[in-house]
């Protein structure tokens, strides 16, 4: 139990990370674009091989950004998982462990620390986009809007 509690602990102080970093775009924190990147936690995919996986049978597709961000434009088919929710250490632990996760932000800073702490919690199959809908939409791929 105590470890338990320890990894929510955990959960919640990167959750607060996250909230306080956002998902800026600046050329520090962008990625080299067109290269498939293996990170600790999981493989970091340009628009395109994004596209191929996330299309991919049993993929799921994890927008983790704010349900406003999500609403105002979102990959066809995503899941919205708030990163920097409260309740994300709670939501991040109900997932299938043995799933596939292709999951993106708006930049790719807060999809890294989301597939940081789904790695915390057993989940080993995991893709981020490059660049985050941001590289998505520059690469002329589709974005849905609504909820």
């Amino acid at each position: 139990m105590q470890k338990t509690r320890a990894g929510r602990w955990a959960a919640l102080a990167l959750a607060g990370a996250v909230a306080l970093a956002g998902c800026s775009g600046t050329a520090d924190d962008a990625r080299d674009a067109g290269t498939t990147e293996v990170t600790a936690s999981g493989q970091s995919l340009d628009a395109t091989e994004f596209a191929d996986l996330a299309a991919g049978e049993g993929v799921v597709v994890l927008d983790v950004r704010t349900p406003e961000e999500f609403a105002a434009g979102h990959l066809e088919g995503a899941v919205n998982l708030d990163v920097s929710a409260a309740d994300v250490a709670t939501r991040v632990a109900e997932l299938d462990p043995d799933a596939t996760y292709a999951v993106y932000c708006r930049s790719g800073n807060r999809s890294q620390a989301a597939m940081a702490l789904m790695q915390s919690a057993g989940i080993g199959s995991l893709a981020d986009l490059v660049g985050g809908i941001e590289a998505w939409s520059q690469a002329g791929l589709p974005v849905v809007t609504g909820s």
